[in-house]
């Protein structure tokens, strides 16, 4: 059972002050779940971005879920990384907690669009090279639409949003056609097929729900027009999704338009509506960009803990992303006796996981989802996709939606994983780290 966790409303007005340090200067928007603010730090005068989470408006039994999902929010923003909006702060104010972000004076894509003139190599390598940083740490954005990029005062694309908005099984609350609400509509526009209906086989969180995305968008900004066909009114939104679902868009169109040939080959390989068929990473993406004007990438300040990148005394998975965010599981420490087998799936009563994976809002993760084995002669951590179940017809039952790491998928004859490998089960996704 969640604790109770009490607050307050909170609605703050020109001039007010949030906990005794930002002062209100203007509103910038409001989510389903959040308002944003710019605000003055007093004393020092710096302008910032405050992200409050409207946990008044959220029933007690789902606080606390939205709660870690901020935290992930708050984290995710203190990746390393020129191309990710930055976290400064983070505190609570009548029990709701905010987050102190910094403040992009640029605006977002959309209206720097509409404005002036872009230059989209530039803007859509920096885009790529935010999700590219956003992957490697066990991220995947999963909400890419213009108003999620936002322009540094130097002119610089950097991601935001990367917690509430992009919570799948919010949008599967609210997945009903008539009267969902505007902002739900909007986003439907950018998600890829499997991520609309998810189903056995493709409900798996992999990049490729960015690679697809940012597909869409690129093509919007190219084209003044999304990609499979009209999206003004609700009433376009079916027809829309059946389009993205077999893979029809206009080509002419961006075959049109001033260096539209130039983005032909990138915008196809992203609008696949397989996605194992689909660009599998950014590489692949960046491999194929217009090179006139394209940015080069500009490594941040790294303060990763390197140290978790080598093998000293064992391997351990760690929660990149889901709803035990944090946990760490030591490999080395879960052996028990001469057993080199871990297995892993959904906590489950019936099914003895020796990694038991907490899954109460979705159920991609199978029971029996894989298995991880030691190698003692090479020193090696091998994962399988799916179990030994003697009740299966040949002995071995995969799972339902796959194994990936890396966004390659695992089989049952098993891939080695290495420190700094992402492991992807359902919407789950842990790192390989040493310790």
């Amino acid at each position: 059972m969640s604790a109770y966790i009490p607050c307050e409303r909170c609605d703050f007005r020109l001039g007010d002050t949030v906990g005794d340090r930002y002062v209100v200067e203007k509103m910038l928007g409001e989510g389903t779940f959040g308002l944003v603010y710019r605000v003055r730090e007093a004393g020092s005068g710096q302008i910032y971005a405050l992200k409050l989470l409207k946990l008044w408006e959220v029933t007690s039994n789902e606080r606390e879920k939205l709660l870690k999902r901020f935290d992930m929010e708050y984290d995710t923003g203190r990746i390393p990384s020129n191309y990710l909006v930055h976290s400064c702060n983070k505190g609570e104010v009548g029990g709701n907690p905010f987050i102190v972000m910094e403040y992009c004076a640029g605006g977002d894509l959309l209206c720097a669009a509409e404005s002036h003139e872009l230059n989209f190599p530039v803007v859509g390598t920096q885009v790529l090279y935010g999700l590219r940083d956003l992957h490697k740490c066990g991220k995947v954005h999963r909400d890419l639409k213009p108003e999620n990029v936002l322009f540094r005062a130097d002119g610089s694309a950097v991601l935001t949003d990367f917690g509430i908005a992009g919570d799948r099984n919010k949008r599967m609350t609210e997945r009903g056609i008539t009267g969902i609400p505007r902002q739900i509509f909007g986003t439907y526009g950018y998600m890829p097929p499997e991520q609309v209906n998810p189903r056995r086989g493709n409900a798996t969180v992999l990049p490729t729900t960015d690679i697809f995305s940012f597909g869409v968008m690129m093509y919007q900004m190219l084209t003044y027009r999304m990609p499979f066909g009209e999206y003004r009114v609700e009433a376009d939104l079916m027809p829309y999704l059946n389009n993205a679902k077999v893979g029809r868009w206009d080509r002419t169109l961006l075959k049109r338009v001033p260096q539209g040939e130039q983005w032909q080959k990138v915008i196809e390989g992203c609008l696949v509506p397989d996605f194992k068929n689909r660009f599998q990473n950014v590489e692949e993406v960046l491999a194929l960009m217009p090179e006139q004007g394209r940015a080069a990438y500009q490594q941040a300040d790294d303060h990763t803990d390197h140290a978790a990148m080598q093998i000293r005394n064992g391997v351990l998975l760690r929660i990149m992303q889901g709803e035990e965010y944090g946990k760490v599981y030591k490999l080395d420490e879960l052996l028990t006796g001469n057993c080199r087998v871990i297995t892993m799936g959904r906590n489950d009563e019936e099914v003895r996981n020796r990694i038991p994976v907490c899954e109460e809002e979705s159920c991609y993760i199978s029971r029996r989802h894989c298995t991880l084995e030691l190698d003692f002669a090479l020193g090696q951590w091998i994962i399988r996709d799916g179990q030994w179940d003697r009740t299966a017809t040949n002995g071995w039952k995969c799972s339902l939606n796959g194994t990936y790491v890396n966004s390659s998928e695992v089989t049952t004859a098993g891939m080695p994983i290495r420190p700094g490998d992402i492991i992807s089960v359902g919407d789950v996704k842990l790192r390989v780290e040493g310790y």
